[in-house]
């Protein structure tokens, strides 16, 4: 479980960096992968999206802060 955890945690990292980006910036980390339209950056994005919904349902278990 948590090797499932570190993979979410990165996943939502480089989520989070790329809403970033382009808010700041204007840049889009699936343009690097070959647009939106390539399916290699819509599965990452389904990785992102998956990702957040793991740490949403396990969260609490995982958080040392809500165990206090």
């Amino acid at each position: 479980m948590k090797a499932l955890h570190l993979v979410s945690f990165i996943l939502l990292a480089v989520g989070g960096l790329n809403w970033g980006l382009f808010a700041l910036m204007g840049w889009d980390i699936s343009q690097f992968l070959g647009g939106m339209d390539s399916n290699l950056a819509r599965l990452v994005y389904a990785l992102v999206g998956l990702a957040a919904v793991v740490e949403i349902v396990t969260h609490t278990k995982n958080c040392r802060a809500c165990k206090a």
